[in-house]
């Protein structure tokens, strides 16, 4: 979990390989309006955020009763992580933590994708960062993100 351009793909995919269980990217899962929203550079608001919410938590639900799954997602806000864990017997959360320059700078060199880097700061302005789960500065490189992750895990 963490703000847009934090690594949740990059981390998701290299763990879920790790793990060998399923990745999904929370951002698949928006419905249409909220994606033309995002491209046209308005930051969502909880009522957006609420159906989209409800379809993961489902989801989770589903991929908890089965083989699990690792799922890259904002879950900026303790309510929504609340949400998304309701009912689910297993999950652990990952926070991708870095500065607002370096998730700045990591937008603005990306291609293809609906968030904007005038849409940052909105997710900095609403994270609620949890006092609980494994904690990651993002400044290290993506293997060393990943057997930090293992370690903390396999430590539980």
């Amino acid at each position: 979990m963490g703000v847009s351009a934090c690594g949740k793909t990059t981390i998701g995919q290299l763990l879920s390989n790790a793990l060998n269980v399923p990745f999904y990217d929370a951002d698949d899962f928006h419905p249409q309006a909220n994606i033309e929203k995002m491209i046209s550079g308005f930051p969502l608001n909880d009522d957006d955020r609420a159906p989209w919410l409800s379809i993961l938590s489902n989801k989770l639900k589903q991929w908890n009763a089965s083989e699990g799954a690792v799922l890259a997602c904002s879950a900026l806000k303790e309510t929504y992580r609340q949400q998304l864990s309701k009912d689910v017997l297993s999950i652990k959360w990952i926070y991708l933590e870095g500065s607002y320059e370096l998730i700045k700078q990591r937008i603005e060199n990306r291609k293809q994708h609906f968030q904007k880097s005038n849409m940052i700061q909105s997710q900095f302005d609403i994270l609620e960062v949890p006092n609980y789960g494994i904690h990651v500065n993002i400044n290290n490189e993506p293997q060393d993100i990943i057997t930090y992750i293992l370690s903390k895990i396999n430590n539980e």
